[in-house]
Formats: structure tokens, C-alpha cells, sequence
């Protein structure tokens, strides 16, 4: 009967053990113990999937973007070496001549960008990096050869794990022309009103961006919207700023989910492991998500 017992007691601990650790612990096992307390507000919601840019981007144009090699903003084509297809009507805007904060480049720079696909972080990595002490004020290992210390994302990237784990979250990037993506820079996006005689930017290209504000073509709008809540959904740190909530709910109910945001929405998952759950919820009702994604 002891021996039966004993075995009973090690059976209990070993299956104690396994649950702890299983592979959706965002912990190590000596971290387990003091970590738990904070599990529930901690970003496990999240990506968990990947801590590397490089090796996300790999992922998002040979699983995720396959077959739908098109730009968010200007629908713009490109190839898998992700050379764009410039579309017809398309033009960049004379450097000289915008209304907006255009960080240091050239005319000559921008015209190279146009020719590449980029990453495009709808949600502007510094919207939630300024939230990081690493961000905003730098960390003691983040000193250059010449002994200069640095912070901002460089900083961020290279010691806050949580941080690069919200940088690489699948669902907060999408394919742009190089030179779009650039002039978006970190700006929030808006509903331009008549009064304030806002233009397309790239010509045929409708992609509007004036007084370091933008508005993408109406096609996008409410994946973009539904980003940002999922953004602010699944890391509480992340707070959408007023007035961009009211016109982001407007968007996403004016443009609802369409078939191939499903789709992306459920590659996405596939791959990260967290679903975009009113996405998923939406698309699920019109019939458009495929039904072997475990919850």
C-alpha cells in the first residue's frame, strides 16, 4: 500500500509539473511561482510566437502572403524578392512641397523606397514603445562601442522582451510601398474633412497625408480600425488616443470584414497561435473562417 501511495505522489507531482510548464508558459519554471500572480495581466494574449523581425517578415511573405502579394495602402503588386509593381497613375510628391514632418531623406531616397516592399506597422511602434521605461529613458546596457548611451526602439528591441514581442505581432503588419510607408511615419490616422483640402498624396494612389495626420483609401479602413483594437485588446499598456477612437469605431462598422482579412486573420493564427478574436468572431458569422483553427 506504500509503495502504491508513493507512486500516487510522484504520478500527482509529475502532472503538476507538466501543467506548469507546458509549452504556453511565457515563463521560465524558476519563474513560475513568483510570475503567476501577474499572469492575468500580463500580454499572454499576445504574440508568444516570435521575438524576431527578421525572422517575422520571412514568415508573413512565405505563409501568410503568398498568394496575395498586394500592398495595403496603394494595392500595389509586388514579387517574392518584394519588388514592387508600381501602379498606373502611381507618383511620389515633391519633398519640397508637403505639409507634413518628413524625418531626413532625399528625393533620390524616396524614389528608391518606391520600388520595395516594407513592413508597415499599422499601429506605430512608438505609440506603444514611448510605454517602456527602455523607450523612454534607455537602460544601463544600452551604450554604444564609443560609450554613448542610446534608447528609443533600438534600446527597447534589445532589452525588453514584452517589447519586442508586441514589434513583432503578425497582425499589426502589412505590405507597403517602401516610400508610403515612410511618409506615413508614426502619424495617427484621421477623417479628413472638406475644409481641410487634403489631396492624394501618390497620385492615382488614394492615400492622403497632411499636418502629420493620414488617412488611408477607404478599402482598408476598417481592417486598419480593427487592428488598432486588437492592438489595444491584447496588451493592455497599448491605449488608443481620443479623438482617433471615435473615427476608427466609425470605420470599422461603415467597412466590414472582407474575405481575404479573414483568411489573413486565419493564417495569422495559424502560425502566431492567438486569434484577432472579433475579427475571428465576425468572420466566423459570415462564414468566412476556416473551421480547423483550434480556439
Amino acid at each position: 500500500m506504500k509503495k502504491i501511495a508513493l507512486l500516487l505522489i510522484v504520478l500527482l507531482l509529475g502532472a503538476g509539473e507538466k501543467a506548469v510548464t507546458s509549452d504556453w508558459w511565457p515563463f521560465g519554471d524558476e519563474e513560475a511561482d513568483t510570475a503567476s500572480a501577474s499572469v492575468k495581466t500580463s500580454s499572454t494574449r499576445g504574440n508568444r510566437h516570435s521575438q524576431s523581425f527578421y525572422a517575422v517578415k520571412k514568415e508573413m511573405l512565405g505563409k501568410i502572403y503568398y498568394d496575395h502579394r498586394e500592398t495595403l495602402y496603394c494595392g500595389a503588386e509586388f514579387d517574392k524578392a518584394k519588388k514592387i509593381k508600381e501602379p498606373q497613375g502611381f507618383k511620389l510628391p515633391n519633398l519640397k512641397n508637403v505639409d507634413f514632418y518628413v524625418h531626413k531623406t532625399t528625393q533620390e531616397d524616396l524614389e528608391r523606397k518606391a520600388e520595395r516592399m516594407e513592413w508597415e506597422h499599422i499601429v506605430p511602434a512608438e505609440n506603444f514603445g514611448k510605454t517602456f521605461t527602455e523607450w523612454s529613458e534607455g537602460h544601463k546596457k544600452c551604450v554604444y562601442d564609443s560609450g554613448k548611451k542610446f534608447k528609443g526602439r533600438s534600446c527597447a528591441e534589445q532589452e525588453n522582451e514584452e517589447f519586442r514581442y508586441m514589434y513583432t505581432d503578425m497582425y499589426n503588419l502589412y505590405p507597403s510601398i517602401g516610400a508610403v510607408n515612410y511618409l506615413r511615419a508614426n502619424f495617427n490616422f484621421t477623417q479628413f474633412g472638406s475644409k481641410d483640402k487634403a489631396k492624394n498624396l501618390f497620385g492615382s494612389c488614394k492615400m492622403k497625408i497632411s499636418h502629420n495626420k493620414a488617412e488611408p483609401r477607404n478599402k482598408v479602413k476598417g481592417l486598419i480600425a480593427r487592428t488598432y483594437f486588437y492592438m489595444e485588446d491584447t496588451y493592455p499598456r497599448y491605449k488608443i488616443g481620443e479623438p482617433m477612437r471615435g473615427v476608427l469605431k466609425a470605420w470599422s462598422a461603415q467597412y466590414p470584414v472582407t474575405e481575404w482579412e479573414c483568411e489573413r486573420a486565419y493564417r495569422i493564427e495559424k502560425v502566431q497561435g492567438n486569434a484577432n478574436k472579433k475579427v475571428k468572431s465576425a468572420c466566423t458569422e459570415k462564414g468566412w473562417y476556416r473551421n480547423n483553427v483550434k480556439n
